[in-house]
């Protein structure tokens, strides 16, 4: 591969790429975690929340493409397998099958954790000047910031 040369030092984009891998990789966790309950959820309101929940891991699943092109952008590999996944991710895997309540506070938690990496990655693109990735990462955030609003909506009070 030829030298990258987009105004931004290797060091800076390292460090970028770094912080985009702990979002990729929660970004993926949470698609994971996001489709298991689309398949498993039962209850008075599975129609809903399973649309619900499609919508958002058909959302997460372009998201997790977009951002590790980024990562490619900045001349790094992005990670693709579980294990790097689940090494570089700050979601914890759920085992078994909660009822639909939990399932609704566990992607609430997941998404607002996926906020809090937004928030160290955007320091980081910040610091190096990474306008893109900067907005990237907002874009993001946004999208997480309110799918977690919306998920916190469907508890009961």
């Amino acid at each position: 591969m030829s030298k990258i040369d987009i105004g931004i030092s290797e060091s800076d984009r390292n460090a970028v790429a770094e912080g985009l891998k702990k979002l990729l990789a929660d970004s993926y966790t949470l698609y994971l975690q996001t489709h298991n309950f689309h398949w498993n959820v039962e209850g008075p309101q599975f129609r809903e929340l399973h649309l619900m929940f499609e919508e958002h891991y058909t959302e997460l699943a372009e998201a997790v493409d977009e951002i590790a092109e980024r990562i490619r952008t900045l001349g790094v590999s992005a990670p693709g397998t579980y294990k790097s996944f689940a090494e570089l991710s700050s979601i914890e895997e759920v085992e078994g099958v909660p009822e639909a309540t939990e399932m609704v506070r566990l992607l609430t938690h997941g998404h607002e954790q996926v906020v809090k990496t937004c928030r160290e990655s955007l320091k980081l693109a910040q610091d190096a000047d990474d306008e893109s990735s900067a907005a990237l990462i907002g874009d993001r955030m946004r999208v997480h910031e309110k799918t977690a609003w919306m998920l916190r909506a469907t508890l009961p009070k």
